[in-house]
């Protein structure tokens, strides 16, 4: 017998064991093949909520179709994350004050190395403590032996088909880690500061024109000024020179569609090594690149007057403030509030910073990218997300791909005396190619950088499937299932895997991509530390158990709609693990088990038919439901049948039958409830696997239940038991709201007069008579006193309930008064907000949505309560 109360994490712990155990994770070797690839969780990391979903929606699908028979692989593994690993070791060396400057290369790598080692694969145990039920026996990690050497090869045979080069070109650059970083490490902040209003004068002395920056520092490596060719105000002044203040050297009025005639003065100031934008117009009319900012965001070179030299740009900032208002080149400045990009670790402001680096031809590699999802063999789930895709690999740019740090992957490079790069597998083969070039041996420098994180990511598929020795799991299982990821990636992620995917193969990597939304917090805002809403999954798992989580993800995952989580969400969930708990109990405790050679074609009573067919339906929208991974569709409609459909009125309604009804419809009852409450396990186990397997074990199940099959419900001709017991319900739903209505208590007994009903109808009722009676706590009669009568229809059937001495009509009537004026009261509150214009433009759209919610929730409470007062009359003398 179960435990009174159901323990998930006793549970948790014991089915885990056994499914690594008894090797439930591994692809069968029959079925055909399902493949998944596990985005690589960091190394550094630990499980937030938005892992939790991602991993949650993946086990979800592995499990369903591994029940479905398919041969199902969830290829896990690690990322070495690249920056983040080497700040975590650099903080462990700051504890022994040391620095990793202090060391050689060689042996801070051996410290890191180290330290994955001890607590690298933190994240996998919480992986597993969600019930992610990859095959752990095939791990990769981005930076093992095997990985190394496919990413090195890969970069060979990018540069020698001429798709990777060095450019020099901006990149975000992190002054504190000295290193250039991806745009999924910059954040953008809203920072209050100014807008300047700078002259510079013409060079022939008629005059001057005005630009407004955020950026008067920089000023010192301005190549031009801009303006729209259609401006004309301005159109007279294209080709002229001006003079940059302060400094007096001469740059010229270019004309570029890039400037703005509405933004600012319409005028705008160029300054390629230190703006995106600029950098472009700049590459456009082909103008010099000055760059007047050193590694550490510090002013330098001959540009820059002596006295501002050496100067962090904030501070020079305010220097040339002064000395533009002092030389009378200030116009004005305005406060104003605008984003600032900022390292998402170093939390420094990130400058564009002009250097040389490794770097991908994106352009190139797009171009099948995008025709495979134009083609429909790569689809996008929800499709609204193939527009997102087009239109930034439409206008990508070159791809970064070196980093300025010592952890990562080798960039295999040499350079010769004269900077020549050799490109080789190994320093000896490069040597060889230099010795050939020069004529004589040299000594070759290496390169230093490495690779950006996503460039291995990238090749994920293909690494983890042993792709570049053409194995023959990669042959059977490549192009994987499915792809699922947050939308938050698509770019640095999803993108480059179907661009590298595509030139080593010549296959697309994934035949679907489901993109999820962002977990935010109950108000929907984006969960943050320094906002104080963050919620620790790991918390969420011990307070309420890993399935109450799961299923909590998975209800709330509906396509393109961000999930707004909160602590009561989880903790309603587990009310639900509780119910099947106490459901299962009752069963249990009636005689009951799962029988496996239980025949639902057979059944004989209505009852047994009619959950037996309800199920069926359960099945097949759930089914449906997952293959089209409408997550939160599943999770309600599994929750409906239990809850509802399988509690609330099946299991009630066994109760009569199971203690006055014959042996006959005992022992069927017994049966059904059993092998319903079997079934309806397997079709939960997907969503929640660990109380589904507890219970399965409990109901003498056969095996473990993530190696069962999934549900192949037979059902004979049962319409005419859903018929008979869905009018059933509707009755005692009706009369139930009846009650609640006029107050009446559940205790008293209540007159059903039959005799206005049809012979069907009657029929029904009086063969169902042991059920209705109880459920309903009814008398079937065939007459009632009509005046002391209130009506009810069901299913077009007019039923008359006799509710005299079942209540007081005039205390009823002051009650439910009472409670309209309370709701109206409270409509005019919220209409009043509504109707509010002020309220409406300035309120977050959670707020507006709520006073909806607010407005239809007591406008419905309004119509219950005019409606029982309306039946109520009739009873007041």
């Amino acid at each position: 017998m179960l435990d009174k109360k159901y323990s998930s994490a006793q549970t948790e712990k014991k089915f885990y064991d056994l499914w690594e155990s008894s090797n439930s994770f591994k692809p069968s070797v029959n079925g055909d093949p399902y493949t998944i690839i596990m985005p690589p969780a960091n190394v550094t990391g630990s499980l937030h909520l938005g892992h939790a979903l991602t991993f949650t929606l993946q086990d979800i699908l592995v499990r369903f179709h591994r029940l479905k028979g398919k041969s199902v692989l969830w290829q896990p593994g690690t990322d070495h994350a690249g920056i983040a690993t080497q700040m975590v070791v650099e903080r462990e060396l700051q504890k022994e004050n040391k620095k990793r400057q202090d060391m050689s290369r060689e042996d801070f790598l051996s410290r890191v190395w180290d330290w994955k080692a001890q607590s690298g694969g933190a994240i996998i145990n919480q992986l597993k403590r969600l019930g992610a039920s990859a095959d752990w026996s095939r791990e990769r990690f981005t930076m093992d032996d095997a990985a190394n050497e496919n990413v090195r090869d890969c970069f060979i045979k990018l540069y020698k088909d001429g798709l990777i080069y060095r450019d020099k070109r901006l990149v975000n650059w992190d002054a504190k880690y000295q290193t250039a970083i991806s745009d999924v490490e910059v954040v953008q902040k809203e920072i209050k500061s100014k807008f300047y209003y700078v002259t510079y004068p013409l060079e022939n002395g008629r005059g001057h024109i005005s630009i407004a920056t955020t950026r008067p520092e920089t000023m010192f490596g301005d190549v031009a000024i801009a303006v729209h060719p259609e401006n004309e105000h301005y159109k007279h002044l294209i080709g002229q020179m001006v003079l940059v203040p302060i400094v007096n050297r001469k740059i010229p009025i270019i004309a570029d569609e890039y400037s703005d005639p509405d933004k600012g003065t319409g005028a705008v100031k160029i300054t390629p090594a230190h703006d995106f934008n600029d950098f472009e117009v700049g590459v456009r009319h082909d103008l010099p690149l000055l760059s007047v900012l050193d590694a550490h965001n510090k002013l330098e070179g001959a540009l820059v007057p002596e006295e501002y030299r050496g100067l962090a740009a904030e501070v020079a900032r305010i220097k040339v403030e002064e000395a533009l208002l002092e030389l009378s080149f200030l116009e004005k400045t305005e406060k104003i509030s605008h984003a600032v990009p900022h390292g998402d670790r170093s939390d420094i402001v990130i400058e564009p910073r002009l250097t040389d680096q490794w770097y991908v031809d994106a352009k190139k590699l797009a171009l099948k990218a995008i025709e495979k999802v134009k083609n429909k063999e790569t689809e996008f789930v929800p499709k609204n997300w193939e527009k997102v895709y087009f239109e930034w690999m439409d206008h990508i740019e070159p791809w970064c791909i070196s980093r300025q740090i010592w952890w990562g992957h080798t960039i295999p490079a040499w350079y010769g005396p004269d900077g020549y790069v050799f490109v080789a597998a190994t320093e000896a083969e490069a040597l060889d190619e230099a010795e050939k070039k020069y004529g004589k041996k040299v000594k070759l420098s290496p390169e230093t950088d490495v690779l950006d994180t996503w460039f291995s990511s990238g090749l994920w598929p293909i690494i983890t499937l042993d792709g570049f020795n053409e194995s023959d799991i990669f042959k059977a299982r490549y192009p994987t299932s499915l792809l699922i990821t947050g939308f938050d990636i698509i770019f640095f992620w999803v993108a480059r895997m179907m661009m590298l995917g595509l030139y080593w193969t010549g296959k697309i990597p994934f035949e679907k991509v489901y993109m999820h939304a962002l977990v935010r917090d109950q108000k929907g805002q984006k969960m943050s530390k320094s906002k104080g809403n963050v919620i620790d999954p790991l918390y969420l798992i011990d307070q309420y158990g890993a399935d109450a989580l799961r299923y909590t993800l998975a209800s709330m995952a509906a396509p393109g709609r961000d999930i707004k989580l909160g602590e009561d969400h989880v903790a309603a969930s587990r009310n639900f693990t509780t119910k099947i708990w106490n459901a299962t109990r009752y069963v249990l405790m009636s005689g009951a088990h799962y029988k496996s050679g239980f025949d639902s074609s057979s059944l004989t009573h209505p009852l047994s038919q009619w959950i037996v067919a309800e199920l069926k339906v359960c099945e097949k929208k759930v089914s449906e439901a997952l293959s089209e991974y409408r997550f939160h569709d599943a999770a309600n409609e599994a929750y409906q049948f239990l809850w509802g459909t399988y509690c609330d009125w099946y299991l009630e309604l066994t109760k009569p039958l199971l203690v006055d009804g014959d042996e006959k419809t005992k022992d069927e009852t017994k049966e059904t409830m059993g092998w319903v409450l079997g079934m309806l396990m397997h079709i939960m186990h997907p969503i929640m696997p660990y109380i589904s397997e507890e219970i399965w074990e409990a109901l003498q199940g056969k095996g473990l239940l993530i190696s069962a099959e999934w549900p192949h419900i037979k059902s004979g001709s049962f319409d005419k038991a859903q018929e008979e017991i869905n009018f059933i319900i509707k009755l005692v739903s009706a009369i139930r709201s009846l009650r609640t209505e006029l107050g009446i208590g559940v205790t008293n007994s209540l007159n059903v007069g039959m005799g206005g009903l049809s012979e069907k109808a009657r029929l029904i009722l009086s063969q169902n008579n042991l059920m209705v009676s109880r459920l309903g706590r009814l008398k079937l009669l065939d007459q009632v006193p009509e005046a002391q009568s209130i009506e009810v229809v069901v299913e077009q059937e007019n039923i008359m309930i006799d509710v005299a001495g079942s209540f007081d009509a005039v205390v009823e009537k002051k009650r439910l008064e009472k409670e309209l004026l309370r709701v109206e009261g409270e409509l005019k509150k919220v209409a009043a907000k509504l109707g509010n214009q002020q309220i409406l433009d300035k309120a977050p759209q959670e707020i507006i949505d709520e006073l909806h919610e607010r407005n239809d929730q007591f406008s419905s409470e309004k119509k219950s309560y005019t409606q029982s007062l309306e039946k109520i009359e009739k009873f007041i003398g």
